[in-house]
């Protein structure tokens, strides 16, 4: 079991953080590269030629790296972090994580609207519950986080709207399968960055749906 309480997963691949100096599985951590003009840049999809620069999902870890430049250290060489990092970040983060959950809907493994994440909650279909950080507490109070699933609220009405086609979205759910243990790890990411608004680091609870 790692430090964060997370059973650990035969040959999953850990890395170091640079900010923290843990070492964790990968999924709990975000990968950074230097660009070819020496600018540190998120490279979410963990796709980017280069040297990976490995920071925990966490809005402190990311801040103290940065105030601290601690990615010329990580690059071993000096390079040069955007001001706008965190925001950069969050950005792409939140990009990838509505597209995976547009992708889920078209597969039929997601689906919007209060009464259809009711009818999969009580039917048991639904394992990953999303509501919008800026709806209605009032309205979100009424429905539950899955026995043994998991609940996230770190996109906004809009953000949810985009995943799902639509203006606006406040309850939104996924079940098992298909592209869902991606949604969560994602959402786990982004909740780590968001997390003055109310999330948690991601790797401290990643269990899978």
């Amino acid at each position: 079991m790692t430090r964060g309480g997370r059973t650990k997963i035969r040959d999953e691949a850990e890395r170091r953080c640079i900010a923290t100096g843990e070492t964790q599985p990968k999924g709990g951590l975000i990968r950074f590269v230097v660009g070819p003009e020496g600018q540190v840049v998120p490279d979410v999809l963990e796709r980017l030629p280069g040297r990976g620069i490995w920071v925990s999902a966490d809005r402190g870890a990311l801040d103290l790296a940065v105030k601290k430049n601690l990615f010329s250290r990580g690059a071993k060489m000096q390079v040069t972090v955007p001001a706008d990092l965190l925001d950069q970040t969050e950005t792409v983060l939140t990009r990838r994580l509505t597209d995976l959950i547009a992708l889920s809907r078209k597969g039929g493994y997601a689906v919007a609207g209060f009464e259809k994440v009711k009818g999969w909650l009580a039917e048991g279909r639904a394992k990953v519950l999303l509501q919008a950080s800026d709806g209605s507490e009032r309205g979100k109070s009424k429905l539950w986080t899955p026995e043994g699933g998991r609940f996230f609220g770190c996109l906004t009405a809009t953000e949810l709207g985009l995943a799902f086609g639509r203006q606006s979205v406040i309850h939104g759910a996924l079940a098992a399968g298909g592209l869902t243990a991606r949604v969560v790890e994602e959402a786990a990411k982004l909740q780590g960055l968001r997390k003055a608004n109310g999330g948690t680091a991601a790797g401290k609870d990643t269990k899978n749906a």
